[in-house]
């Protein structure tokens, strides 16, 4: 069985191996080593990366033997090996998965919630905690003191009980295991059974700094970084400000009064900007009444959308019960309305001949629209529609 270094020493990153087993498996190759200090994916914690004789890792896994396999691309020309691992990925899955340790301890101290889940993801670390009742007090109050934790530079233990020995010790809970127990200790805070690679004390954790909290059904996730990650977190958020600040032209506490005034004076303009909207299409219905000929309106627009089509169309409807057929250029859509009191089906009438122009859309009896892919389509349909529609009489 492969030695496991990575239990040795957490920090150890070249080491020289012996291949013991090589076999090749869907054109890729796969190296058991006679001692390893690559991490494989498992409980929660991401797998680690790294080269073996300088050939890039892709995957490591356990097989049924408890073997560590190492997935490669090519073969090694030797069966003495050179493996590097990748730190900076290795050292921030410690200090996450410490500060993971710590965070549901102090969940656990201040409020007896107990952690039921823990995800390490790329950017943000997770745990779900038993309590449904979570507020921002307590957010504050459980980073004081986890923070507290690592300010005091506690002394973390990892070593291997036996199922008896592991009776008289007040762990966290319970592991599934009944062979190679393995115990991380965080000194005068809590005994955790866990396979994953964890920092020597909690000031190499740096800081834990919650980001958010959301309500699950029947627990609670905290979202949190730690270390290098909390770091690069509060630089971007610093350099976010600062640009805020200097765009703005106030100092960072004044951004939020600044924005808050910006909505304020955004509100003000749209209700400006809605009245006059208003009068234009009161303008424009009076102008398409005024232009109206005998049987009903029909108009081909630029720039209209289809949603102010259709205020207009409501406006026009208020003063003038005939039919109407409005085109748009810009969004390549037609409109047919009118007030119920005309003959003409809209929807039925669509079904009917949008197909020949490759047009697709419906409605119902008094109002429908359609869209066309091409403008040769779209023009011919309206010139068909005005053509078939002139001749209707209400």
């Amino acid at each position: 069985m492969t030695k496991k270094l990575y239990y040795v020493s957490s920090k150890l990153t070249e080491w020289d191996a012996k291949i013991l087993e090589i076999f090749e498996e869907k054109g890729f190759y796969y190296i058991l080593l006679d001692e390893t200090a690559f991490y494989p994916e498992g409980g929660g914690q991401p797998r680690d990366t790294g080269s073996i004789d300088g050939i890039p890792i892709l995957d490591i896994s356990i097989n049924e033997n408890e073997d560590i396999l190492h997935k490669l691309e090519s073969k090694p020309s030797s069966h003495f090996v050179h493996c590097v691992l990748d730190w900076e990925r290795r050292f921030d899955h410690m200090q996450q998965h410490s500060g993971q340790h710590l965070l549901s301890a102090a969940c656990r101290e201040l409020f007896h919630a107990r952690t039921v889940s823990f995800h390490l993801g790329q950017d943000l670390v997770s745990i779900d905690i038993s309590t449904t009742s979570w507020t921002d007090e307590q957010t504050l109050e459980t980073e004081r003191l986890v923070n507290q934790y690592i300010y005091e530079n506690r002394k973390l233990h990892t070593y291997f009980v036996t199922r008896d020995r592991l009776q008289s010790i007040p762990v966290v809970k319970m592991p599934t295991v009944t062979e190679d127990i393995r115990i991380v200790e965080i000194e005068g805070i809590e005994y955790n059974p866990c396979g994953g690679t964890h920092v020597e004390q909690t000031g190499e954790i740096g800081i834990i700094k919650i980001i958010k909290t959301e309500k699950q059904k029947e627990s609670t996730r905290l979202y949190f970084k730690c270390g290098f990650r909390a770091l690069h977190d509060f630089t971007d958020s610093l350099n976010l400000l600062s640009k805020l600040s200097l765009k703005f032209n106030t100092g960072r506490v004044d951004i939020l009064n600044r924005v808050e005034k910006l909505e304020t004076d955004h509100d003000k303009l749209k209700l400006a900007y809605e009245k006059l909207k208003l009068k234009q299409v009161e303008f424009l219905a009076e102008s398409l009444l005024t232009e109206k000929e005998d049987g009903f309106i029909h108009h081909v627009f630029e720039d209209q959308t289809l949603k102010e089509m259709q205020l207009l169309s409501s406006t026009i409807h208020q003063k003038e019960r005939s039919p109407i057929l409005f085109m748009s250029v810009k969004e390549q859509k037609v409109l047919l309305a009118h007030d119920g009191s005309h003959s003409i089906h809209c929807g039925e009438f669509f079904k009917k001949w949008l197909p020949t122009y490759n047009g697709k859309g419906g409605g119902n009896a008094k109002s429908a629209q359609a869209g066309f892919t091409s403008q040769d389509d779209l023009m011919e349909f309206y010139s068909f529609a005005v053509n078939k529609l002139d001749n209707v009489q209400e």
